[in-house]
């Protein structure tokens, strides 16, 4: 069977109980590198008790010396970041670059997550009646279970467990089973920082080890990236066993170009941010709205800097590599005749694209539609691959109704030069995180990332300090010291005096 990914529970790789796997392969060679084993709930719920035996001696941890595992895991990944992309490049088959990308943005919440008992201090409200004071703490949640997808393998779940780590919990992770193995590389990297034994644990599964996190009543809370039908699907299991939930879910994102803007920078962002990482990113811009006067003179602008972009192999300095899976790139490179049959125009058709690399590997190359009519399943659906559609309006404000029409409300950008125009758009429209002359609008890690409507489930964003709040619970205590002169013992009800 070749090699096998096991899980990794209590410090250790564990084999588990299920003989179960599932191929992982190389999407540019379109071969299969190893197999991945898939979780039972016996293992799911060994990997629970783990860290349930750990969280309390974690937990009463000082701050300082969280902190100083946190600063030493930040060194390490820093230090071997390259290691690290080099497994996202072959099981992800994101381009290098992209991956030494997606890690620096993990970077930044580890960095983040290492400033952390600044945010874990509470209030104080001295004498709020008569010798009593009231103040606050923040305190861990204790097991918290993570679900991350394929699309960023290191980014997604850095988003989460260090600052869940940092605060005192203890996670299980449960990553994609299609590139699992970044997941196991940062529980070492984190073992060989100093974290004790089963604090950080990996199980990898599917849909079965999904409902076990879910249903496991030590499990307090789920953070999840993915679709919006399995976001829906988790929160509302998630919330009906009384656990805390950040579900994130799909997008489609568009961005809008007025005729002042600057089609040059228009036209590049277009490119870097509709054919990066294969288009497999949440926060990729999917639709192009463009108003009449200048849209042909833009999508002329974009196919001409399509031309240049070299698809292949990420280990072999491209610019674009090949899709997840097989069966993605068969599904997405479908919406091509789609396109064409509801009456788009396909400017740039990514099927059969010359690429730099192996000849069964996933590939589908950069496709641009325009006129693409807003009833079509190419601009409802969220397709997940290297697909730009153009729609064109007459009206900036026809743009924004557009815009806000949609069920989610992930990312959005404008393109324009007139700051009444940008201050009109981030007003009205209704998404939770927007771009001015920025494509991918994506907060740093002190902010935090979410979405509106359909794109997130859930009251907590993730990172930043809605992730502190997230895994943390508040304690509120009134405390009365009395004064050597009180009057003795008093049983009626305490007056606020």
């Amino acid at each position: 069977m070749g090699d096998i990914l096991n899980h990794w529970i209590g410090g250790a790789t564990v084999e588990g109980e299920s003989t179960r796997t599932s191929p992982v392969y190389n999407p540019a060679l379109g071969t299969v590198a190893k197999e991945v084993r898939l979780a039972t709930v016996g293992d799911i719920a060994t990997a629970v008790a783990a860290a349930k035996a750990a969280f309390p001696a974690w937990a009463e941890t000082s701050l300082a010396k969280r902190q100083a595992v946190i600063f030493n895991f930040r060194q390490l990944l820093n230090e071997r970041k390259e290691d690290l992309a080099r497994i996202l490049t072959a099981e992800h088959g994101k381009v290098l670059s992209d991956a030494l990308g997606e890690i620096a943005r993990g970077l930044e919440v580890v960095e983040f997550a290492s400033a952390i008992p600044h945010l874990m201090k509470g209030e104080y409200s001295e004498n709020v009646s008569t010798g009593v004071d009231v103040y606050t703490t923040r305190e861990p949640l204790g097991v918290v279970g993570i679900i991350s997808p394929f699309n960023f393998p290191a980014m997604v779940p850095l988003w989460f467990f260090p600052i869940a780590i940092a605060a005192g919990n203890a996670v299980v992770l449960k990553p994609s089973e299609k590139d699992p193995s970044a997941a196991n590389w940062m529980a070492e990297l984190f073992a060989e920082a100093g974290l004790p034994d089963g604090i950080f644990n990996v199980v990898h599964g599917d849909k079965v080890a999904v409902d076990a996190l879910i249903e496991h009543p030590d499990v307090a809370s789920i953070s999840f990236v993915g679709s919006t039908p399995i976001a829906r699907y988790i929160y509302e299991n998630a919330a009906k066993q009384g656990k805390r939930v950040q579900a994130l879910g799909g997008a489609k994102n568009h961005m809008l170009v007025l005729p002042d803007a600057d089609l040059d920078l228009a036209a590049d962002a277009a490119v870097n941010a509709g054919f990066g990482s294969a288009g497999e990113r949440c926060m990729a811009i999917s639709v192009l709205v463009a108003l009449e006067p200048i849209a042909d003179e833009l999508v002329a602008k974009i196919a001409e800097r399509m031309k240049g972009l070299k698809v292949g192999d990420g280990l072999r300095s491209c610019d674009m590599g090949p899709l997840i899976t097989r069966e993605h790139r068969d599904k997405v490179s479908g919406y091509i005749d789609l396109a064409a049959t509801d009456g788009a125009t396909v400017v740039v058709d990514g099927r059969g694209v010359g690429v730099d690399g192996e000849a069964d590997g996933f590939w589908l190359g950069p496709t641009l539609f325009d006129k693409v009519p807003v009833s079509s399943k190419v601009y409802v659906d969220e397709i997940f691959g290297p697909l730009l559609s153009v729609i064109r309006v007459q009206t900036f404000e026809e743009g924004i109704e557009l815009i806000n029409s949609g069920p989610y409300g992930n990312g959005t950008a404008i393109f324009t030069n007139d700051g009444g125009a940008a201050r009109k758009f981030q007003r009205e429209i209704q998404v939770g995180m927007i771009g001015v002359n920025v494509p991918i609008p994506v907060p740093v890690a002190y902010h935090s990332f979410g979405g509106w409507k359909h794109s997130m489930f859930g009251d907590t964003k993730a990172y930043g300090v809605d992730g502190v709040r997230f895994f943390t619970q508040e304690k509120a205590i009134t405390r009365r010291w009395l004064d050597p002169s009180h009057g003795g013992i008093n049983l009626g009800f305490p007056e606020n005096r």
